[in-house]
């Protein structure tokens, strides 16, 4: 679909289709050019949001799902692009740019020499998608003998790739006065992070080190960043937040420098929270590997947070993760992500305060926010947004026809609850088997204890 011509200014060209799409919410191409069209103007999450409600309508659409998948892409979500590419590729007839969006995504997190495939599969079938640039990144040659591939990274060839610089830093605002519930949670990451700070000549006193690691699992949307920040403003200290791609990168051995710039970098800031989001995919399991760089890059990450080179008191390393059964084994050890902690789903009295904090500054009747938390059982805190979110929707459509705003209700909510399902099902119908079949230490006992099984 195209873009509005130039006369008409993005604001005002987005406004009317936002206006457009609420006056006619079924009409699917409506809703997909608005989609694209927020992409094409950077409002990204706007456009990850219209994507999304647009395959609610037409979930088998290719095009749309590819258009979720760029838009998860450009926000640094290369696991949730990841999901939908590969299913994509899969099916028969995939098009050119689903091959390349593969292509690319690889790259991201190392799978260079697959990467190289993909992309050549995608300028097969469609030479109009080639990409120069990405080309050259890959070190693909005009025959497949000159590709610069060995062993899935891109070999140097006339210089040295520099590795990535200083990560922001930042003194978060944040306690955990600010979180709600995760009582039990706090007080682990008390006992382990928060004490040894405050208290140090105790601790000095039993000769135990200051620092070590916290990996908290669970569904996505549920907090886990959120606490980590929080986590690193109860202390006063610096924070660090790592994604994937601060580390990945497609030359050899220049993943590994950046895991040890980043390492040195909290060293010389401490005290520093160094919080590791998706850590699974920095040290997936070894066993599961079949390319020695893969490899290199884990025994790296353990040797820093080992401290084998330099020391690291004073740096408390969080990881996060959905998927805790895919990170190697050796990561648990003491010393490393000794404690490991299940962050749930909120109960019904946070999910409550979500609530009422999420419909500050908008309109509103009288809210009963605990017959909400009660009816709104599993929902994550990203579910609850959305709740908000699709109570407000229903509200403009009244306000486009009326000509006036009105009042977010109760039952306005219940209705916008009751037409969501919480994403935490799905993970929990794959965390559940793990829990009951690879259990080893107990690690996953909170797993079943929350299913009450």
């Amino acid at each position: 679909m195209g873009t509005f011509p130039d006369a008409t200014p993005p604001d005002e060209a987005l406004k009317a289709l936002r206006e457009a799409v609420l006056l006619a919410p079924h009409n699917l191409a409506l809703r997909q050019h608005l989609a694209e069209t927020l992409f094409i103007h950077g409002q990204i999450e706007e456009s990850e949001k219209t994507y999304r409600a647009a395959l609610e309508m037409a979930p088998n659409s290719v095009s749309l799902k590819l258009g979720l998948a760029r838009a998860f892409y450009q926000q640094g979500k290369q696991s949730h692009a990841l999901v939908i590419v590969e299913d994509l590729v899969k099916a028969p007839g995939a098009p050119a740019p689903a091959f390349l969006m593969h292509a690319k995504l690889l790259a991201g997190v190392g799978e260079i020499e697959t990467a190289v495939r993909e992309y050549r599969r995608a300028i097969a079938l469609d030479k109009h998608v080639a990409d120069a640039e990405f080309a050259a990144r890959l070190g693909i040659g005009a025959t497949e003998a000159e590709s610069e591939v060995v062993e899935g990274r891109v070999r140097a060839a006339s210089f040295e790739p520099e590795p990535a610089g200083e990560q922001d830093m930042e003194r978060p605002k944040i306690s955990f006065k600010d979180v709600g519930g995760m009582e039990k949670l706090k007080e682990e990451i008390r006992l382990k992070i928060i004490h040894p700070l405050t208290h140090p000549e105790l601790y000095k006193a039993y000769g135990k080190p200051i620092g070590g690691g916290i990996l908290l699992y669970g569904p996505p949307g549920c907090g886990k960043t959120y606490l980590a920040r929080a986590t690193a403003g109860e202390i006063h200290a610096n924070f660090i937040s790592v994604g994937i791609s601060d580390v990945l990168d497609m030359w050899i051995g220049n993943s590994e420098r950046n895991l040890a710039a980043l390492f040195n970098q909290a060293r010389s800031h401490a005290p520093c929270v160094l919080f590791f989001d998706e850590v699974d995919a920095l040290g997936a399991s070894r066993a599961d590997m079949r390319q020695h760089a893969g490899r290199q890059l884990i025994n790296q990450f353990l040797s820093e947070m080992d401290g084998v080179k330099a020391s690291n008191e004073g740096v408390l390393v969080l990881g996060a993760t959905n998927a805790p059964w895919h990170l190697d084994s050796a990561f648990r050890r003491p010393g490393r992500f000794d404690r490991v902690l299940f962050v749930p789903p909120p109960d019904a009295a946070a999910r409550s305060a979500i609530l009422r904090l999420q419909c500050q500054g908008k309109p509103l009747e009288t809210i009963d926010y605990e017959a909400l938390g009660k009816r709104t059982d599993h929902f994550s805190g990203a579910d609850l947004k959305a709740v908000v979110d699709v109570a407000i929707e229903g509200k403009l459509q009244e306000a486009l026809k009326a000509g006036v705003p009105k009042p977010i209700t109760t039952k306005d909510l219940m209705n916008a609850a009751t037409s969501l399902k919480p994403t935490t099902r799905e993970w929990f119908a794959t965390a559940r088997n793990y829990a009951l079949y690879s259990n080893q230490g107990g690690i996953y006992d909170d797993i079943l204890q929350f299913l009450k099984m």
